[in-house]
């Protein structure tokens, strides 16, 4: 039950919805009170009980939270229920239309003061806005859910925060979105509040920043509780994006073959649920796979079909990210021209601010095309840039090989001493294999 509102408010409305019945006074008040009690509480001079208000709300024919808060229990279930619409037209991959959907809802909600709703509604704005990669405009919605939510406690508060955090891991905050996370998970481990949702949906939502960032352990054991957490969980969609999270790590150690299955678990997962965005994420990890176990012919086909869904549905920044991922496999097949006009295509829509990981990495491959074409001040452009936009995001897992490619770049081309600074930069990049500059690890859940 909500906040009541104000007697003045109350007041009133027992009055209209006296009058609107024809009830005098005295009927509305018999046998429980006097009329002369009825004649206060209407003009707001006296602030009425639980046991009154229940009274009133029975001889008026209404619900006591709609007498208490002037909202009813059909209006409340109704906006859940457009709520659970605007979901599913997000899921079926029309973020536009469902951005549409949950803006009107919002005001709805607030109209209403039903802050749960409020905080949904913007959850969903929060989530289409990095879908189409407004990811300013994202990181704010999600902001204003967690003050809806200010009173509620952590496990409730957790997808805003996550979808804060994810904002912040794309465009190339990678040190501040794991802060976010870590301390959330640090929060519900240590105070007890071990959530199944909330906590796999943490950890699966670290595994990125952390690969990125060269952390390959804590992604690993990230990836670990994940998967010891998937069977507590009642939320098949948060069950398929954590397969899809943990097969990073599995490729990371070698492991291709179960990186597959994870991939295909939640391919089924997400078919069930009609959710295009992820079903394309699922083709594009499973893309990368193939990439790294040399099946370049099958994680051609896998990453064309992801960017064709992407684009379809005008996910620009995700689209983008596949974009990056497909011109390398094409490099790598002899197809280097059209992989270069790919790159060219969305380095319009990547930057430091808006996916920085993916642009270096369109810069890194750039660079790579031009020095094969032996176009030596071209690739020296490429790498600088894309140095520039990896040490400002802290992706020290791209570093170090970054910094080799300029460094022999620079080599061959007779300037050692410039070369020497770009190897001693790699080198001060790479830590030890899954070690990196992040504080200490966050309390663990009782597994």
């Amino acid at each position: 039950m909500g906040e009541r509102d104000d007697p003045g408010t109350i007041g009133r409305r027992v009055q209209r919805l006296r009058v609107e019945r024809g009830l005098t006074q005295r009927q509305l008040a018999e046998p429980v009170y006097t009329p002369a009690y009825v004649s206060t509480l209407e003009s707001g001079r006296v602030r009425p009980s639980d046991d009154a208000l229940r009274h009133l709300a029975e001889r008026l024919g209404v619900a006591f939270d709609e007498l208490a808060t002037g909202r009813s229990a059909r209006l409340v279930t109704e906006l859940r229920l457009r709520l659970t619409e605007a979901q599913r037209t997000f899921a079926v991959g029309e973020a536009e239309p469902a951005a549409e959907q949950y803006a009107e809802l919002l005001v709805e909600a607030e109209t209403h003061g039903l802050a749960a709703e409020q905080a949904a509604a913007l959850l969903g704005l929060g989530e289409c806005a990095l879908e189409t990669g407004e990811l300013v405009a994202g990181r704010q919605y999600f902001e204003r859910a967690e003050a809806c939510l200010a009173g509620a406690p952590l496990p409730a508060r957790v997808p805003a925060l996550r979808g804060r955090a994810v904002a912040h891991y794309l465009a190339g905050e990678l040190r501040y979105a794991v802060y976010l996370l870590e301390s959330a998970l640090d929060e519900l481990n240590r105070g007890g509040l071990h959530d199944p949702d909330a906590l796999l949906l943490l950890y699966a939502s670290v595994i990125g920043p952390y690969m990125d960032m060269g952390a390959h352990a804590r992604a690993a054991q990230a990836a670990e509780f994940a998967l010891a957490l998937a069977p507590q969980s009642g939320d098949p969609a948060l069950v398929a994006r954590m397969h899809r999270s943990v097969a990073r790590t599995l490729v990371a150690e070698g492991r291709l073959a179960e990186a597959d299955a994870s991939l295909a678990k939640a391919a089924e997962l997400y078919r069930g649920l009609q959710i295009r965005t992820e079903l394309a994420n699922c083709h594009w990890m499973r893309g990368y796979v193939y990439a790294q176990d040399g099946q370049l012919e099958r994680a051609e086909d896998e990453l064309r079909e992801a960017l064709g869904m992407l684009s379809a549905k005008r996910a620009a920044l995700y689209s983008s990210q596949v974009a990056v991922e497909l011109a390398d496999v094409l490099h790598r097949r002899g197809k280097s021209d059209e992989a270069a006009a790919l790159l060219h295509g969305v380095l319009d829509d990547l930057s430091s601010e808006r996916g920085a990981v993916h642009s270096a990495a369109a810069h890194r491959l750039l660079g790579i095309i031009a020095e094969d074409a032996r176009r030596t001040e071209d690739a020296e452009e490429h790498y600088v840039r894309a140095l520039s936009l990896l040490e400002r995001a802290g992706a020290a897992g791209d570093l170090a090989d970054l910094c080799r490619l300029l460094g022999d770049l620079l080599r061959r081309t007779g300037r050692v001493e410039a070369a020497l600074d770009a190897y001693r930069t790699g080198l001060g990049h790479r830590t030890a294999p899954g070690t990196t500059t992040l504080g200490p690890a966050p309390a663990q859940p009782p597994l």
